[in-house]
């Protein structure tokens, strides 16, 4: 059984590693300063959906076959690599192609579509990266005591806890680049910028993964 001095240094550990910015949260910042407080949120629930996927395959091995395997973690890394810098191409050709104006904070009439694509394309940044997998590997057993009576189950547990803290964070990055946009003036005026911005961060995160070395044996 997990104690409590336990349970809150896995907590505590959880939110400082939910509050450090990645490809993750910039997509859930960027999200929430283009279009509003409902993208953004929409985005962290699809980076939720995606850490749920990396959990569940973590607790029914497919993690222990991607640390073990390098092809397997070659492939879907290199897939999760193509998808971020394909991302950032996407921002960048955005920008360059002189488009109009951005409609910054103007159009409340987000369809269910719009939404649809915001919740998926932030699931794909999340999902498609194998090191997600890995981290649950690695990170949630060190707080599974050794002789606990039912370790998978507690694996479950404390990973549906750190997605559901993870979540709320993700949440107030949204909540927080979105009254950021409506109240300062000078991130209005210089929204302009932001696609260009994202899109060189998204290939350079998609670079860094696509040279992350396969677990050593």
């Amino acid at each position: 059984m997990i104690t409590v001095e336990h349970l809150g240094l896995f907590i505590a550990a959880g939110v400082v590693l939910n509050l450090t910015p990645g490809p993750d949260v910039l997509y859930i910042v960027s999200q929430a300063l283009r279009g509003g407080v409902r993208p953004g949120l929409v985005a962290a629930l699809g980076i939720t959906a995606g850490c749920f996927v990396h959990m569940t395959a973590a607790a029914i091995g497919v993690g222990a076959m991607l640390a073990a395997s390098v092809a397997t973690f070659n492939v879907l890394k290199w897939a999760g690599a193509a998808y971020l810098v394909w991302v950032g191409v996407r921002l960048l050709y955005k920008r360059a192609s002189a488009e109009r104006t951005p409609r910054l904070l103007a159009n409340r009439d987000l369809t269910t579509v719009m939404l649809r694509s915001v919740f998926f394309r932030g699931f794909l940044t999340n999902v498609l990266n194998p090191k997600v997998a890995l981290f649950f590997l690695a990170f949630v057993p060190q707080f599974i005591p050794a002789h606990a009576a039912a370790p998978a189950l507690t694996f479950v547990v404390l990973g549906c806890l750190f997605n559901i803290n993870g979540m709320l964070i993700c949440m107030a990055w949204a909540l927080a680049a979105s009254w950021l946009a409506q109240h300062a003036r000078v991130v209005q005026q210089g929204m302009h910028c932001l696609d260009r911005v994202a899109g060189v961060l998204f290939v350079g995160f998609g670079l860094k993964l696509a040279w992350a070395d396969a677990p050593v044996h």
